[in-house]
């Protein structure tokens, strides 16, 4: 392990005047807004290295010597996640400066849990009291010096919403360099931990002994791991671990875990004027609406078609039809072809960016203003603390069929894509959980899927205000359906997870980071756009416009086709067995905004099309029926998502048979499911039943089977009781 000096300069390339401020805290804490107030447009975004955790640095926007560091949201440092694994070994290995660790002053208890973390490993800590101002409302009041006089690390009392106190809590964590004493916990621990460090000897760094010894009484393997300590080294520690074990009468992660709460408590009491934990009463009568048994659903539907009405039908629409008819329909067609003509271009190098490439991509960022209304909505949920509601209302919904709540966290996330979701996983403990966590986390709408669903939308329901909205809820009631059904099964069956997690106050959004959120989830849609769509734009182009012997033929007759007409029949008794409908879905394995460019392509070769040649809404609603043009929605919502996630799932699974069977599992309820609401769309409107009704009958009702059954029975294996855990 490198000592700080060492460290922070290979990292600064030789400068040496650089200083680098960590900012921690709690998810919801107001630690993005704080970010976003110190760098302001100063700001680089990423992912870590080897994860999809997203990293945000930047230089501080009044001194460029002044680098700020954006650790992800985490409730402690235990190596449990990506995102904690990812803060602390940055925090270890990096050693910044100073630690500026946004506390909700609202929920003082709860956030202090890292605090206390933090000073653990003794690094410099300036503790920024967050949400003041909403505190102060309330009538109750943290003593900014008592607590500075517990914790041995300055205080600043903070309002980033208000930008109130930010640039007295950075000038502190700029000037501050040690913290004036560690956490000390029970005298028998803290003999324990002081044996501990005597053995380490100089194998870690002074500042961070203590930290090394509290992971290591903790029993941390990847501490162990890294150490590679020697025999007698690993002996005589445990040896100290058991001791301490029977003088407490339990196991060494519960002593330091009760330890630490001990501690906070004694803080709370000496620095609040209230023993009872801090909150925001507005917050409780709110929640006692919006989380409330009966209501919590019907709200939580309601603001979701609320968000999908105003994103796709209504202000995200006006936005979609300019970009469709005007800029990619008129202004961008006629300016390239007008200069292409200029350029005297060969036809086919003609035919290939007007009917190619600004037609499928012009088809695909069509829908960027929908989208970036769309995370505008999301934005502001997750700002005001909404969506960490619907989290606790999902983890009461999900338990009562089987599934933790902490499921819900990997769907949440794979709204924006699925391959943070899939990855977002590892927070469950219980591998059978994870597992169906992992096969169902893709069923939900990710941005990728958000222009076919605007696509069906528009063209063939217009006016219908649910058509959008229901596709999100196709796929939450595919992902608890799915959960009932897998759990009934031997592979999957077993006690579910436990679900902690925080609810922050609720205060008004920062509109400056809802936008910055948008921004960066609308940039990197366009990105992909830009990439591997407009590669596959090419590829569809000259397979649609060319066949085996290389002649140019009508798109009917193409390589294209010839492979879609192969496919099509297997399609057929879902209501698309068309070959453009085909291809397009297959195409959407790769990406599944190439689904729509795909459309935008096959279409613009049609003599039928509108004179801007891009625009496809009239072509795809003369060529599909609005109960075939569902049905190929839901198919596409419900398989195997993109190449990517499915790298993901691969990697999560650790086994290709696992991962067959996940993406097996997903294209098979997405066939399913397509086949019954076809089938029994057409016996409805045609009042006619034939054959293919009857088979979806019978999928229908093995469906409900696999549900409503009874799980069978597992035999007991034979263990010795007295090794038995429970956890609370």
């Amino acid at each position: 392990m490198l000592s700080k000096k060492k460290t922070i300069t290979s990292s600064e390339k030789g400068n040496k005047m650089l200083k680098y401020i960590a900012l921690a805290g709690n998810p919801n804490s107001g630690k993005t807004t704080l970010f976003n107030l110190l760098t302001g447009s100063k700001q680089r975004v990423g992912n870590w290295p080897g994860v999809t955790v997203e990293r945000k640095s930047g230089e501080y926007k009044k001194n460029k010597s002044i680098m700020i560091q954006d650790l992800p949201g985490i409730y402690s440092l235990s190596p449990y996640t990506p995102e904690e694994i990812v803060s602390r070994d940055y925090l270890i290995g990096n050693q910044p400066n100073c630690v500026l660790n946004v506390v909700d002053a609202t929920n003082l208890e709860r956030n202090l849990y890292l605090t206390i973390q933090l000073l653990e490993i003794g690094l410099p800590v300036v503790i920024a009291l967050n949400m003041s101002d909403i505190l102060e409302k309330t009538g109750k009041v943290i003593n900014v010096d008592k607590l500075a006089y517990a914790t041995g690390v300055p205080v600043v009392s903070m309002s980033a919403l208000k930008n109130r106190g930010v640039e007295e809590a950075l000038k502190k964590s700029i000037k501050h360099e040690d913290n004036e004493h560690l956490v000390h916990y029970d005298t028998r621990l803290e003999t324990a931990l002081t044996e501990i460090i005597d053995v380490l000897g100089n194998t870690v760094p002074e500042r961070t002994a203590k930290w090394y010894a509290i992971k290591l009484f903790e029993r941390d393997l990847e501490i162990h791991k890294q150490l590679n300590l020697s025999s007698l080294q690993n002996k005589e520690i445990e040896e100290i671990i058991a001791i301490t074990e029977k003088i407490f009468r339990e196991d060494a992660e519960s002593i330091i875990v009760n330890e630490r709460y001990n501690f906070i408590g004694e803080i709370v009491e000496l620095a609040s004027n209230d023993t009872k934990e801090l909150r925001f009463n507005l917050s409780d009568k709110i929640d006692r609406i919006v989380t409330n048994r009966i209501f919590a659903l019907p709200i939580f539907a309601l603001v979701m078609w609320l968000v999908y009405f105003v994103s796709i039908q209504t202000v995200g629409a006006i936005g979609t039809d300019w970009v469709n008819d005007v800029l990619f329909g008129e202004l961008v067609p006629n300016w390239a072809n007008g200069f292409l003509n200029y350029l005297h271009v060969a036809p086919w190098l003609n035919d290939l960016v007007i009917n190619g490439i600004i037609a499928g991509c012009g088809a695909v960022l069509g829908f960027v203003p929908q989208i970036a209304v769309l995370f505008v909505c999301l934005g502001i949920l997750e700002d005001t603390g909404y969506m960490s509601r619907v989290a606790f209302v999902m983890d009461r919904l999900f338990r009562r069929f089987g599934m933790s709540g902490k499921s819900f966290i990997p769907i949440l996330i794979a709204t924006g894509c699925g391959v943070p979701g899939v990855m977002a996983s590892r927070t469950i403990e219980n591998e059978k959980d994870r597992k169906i966590t992992i096969m169902v986390a893709t069923f939900i709408p990710c941005s990728a899927k958000l222009p076919i669903i605007a696509l069906i939308a528009g063209a063939f329901f217009p006016k219908t205000s649910w058509i959008a909205p229901s596709a999100y809820f196709i796929g939450m009631g595919a992902i608890i359906l799915s959960g009932i059904a897998l759990k009934k099964f031997r592979l999957f069956s077993g006690e579910t997870s436990p679900f902690i997690m925080e609810l922050p106050s609720y205060h008004m959004p920062k509109w400056s980071a809802v936008l910055r959120y948008s921004y960066d989830k609308s940039l990197s849609f366009i990105k992909r756009a830009g990439t591997i769509i407009f590669v596959m734009n090419i590829l569809i182009w000259f397979t649609s416009s060319y066949n085996f012997s290389l002649q140019a033929v009508d798109a009917s007759q193409s390589i294209l086709a010839s492979f879609g007409k192969v496919l099509a029949p297997i399609f057929k008794p879902l209501g698309w067995g068309s070959w453009q409908g085909t291809v397009a879905s297959i195409t959407g394995l790769l990406a599944k905004e190439t689904v729509v460019g795909t459309f935008g392509v096959l279409f613009s070769n049609y003599k039928e099309v509108s004179e801007n040649g891009t625009e496809i809404w009239r072509q795809m609603a003369g060529h599909f029926t609005p109960l075939a043009a569902y049905s190929l929605l839901v198919f596409n919502l419900l398989c195997a998502p993109c190449v990517a996630a499915i790298g993901a799932i691969h990697r999560e699974m650790g086994s290709l048979k696992w991962t067959w069977i996940a993406v097996g599992y997903q294209c098979g309820l997405a066939y399913v499911a397509s086949f019954i609401i076809y089938q029994y769309g057409l016996a409805i409107t045609t009042n006619h039943v034939n054959l293919s009704t009857i088979i979806a009958t019978i999928f229908l009702l093995l469906g409900i089977y696999l549900i409503v059954r009874k799980p069978k029975k597992r035999e007991k294996p034979v263990v010795n009781l007295s090794y038995s855990k429970i956890s609370h």
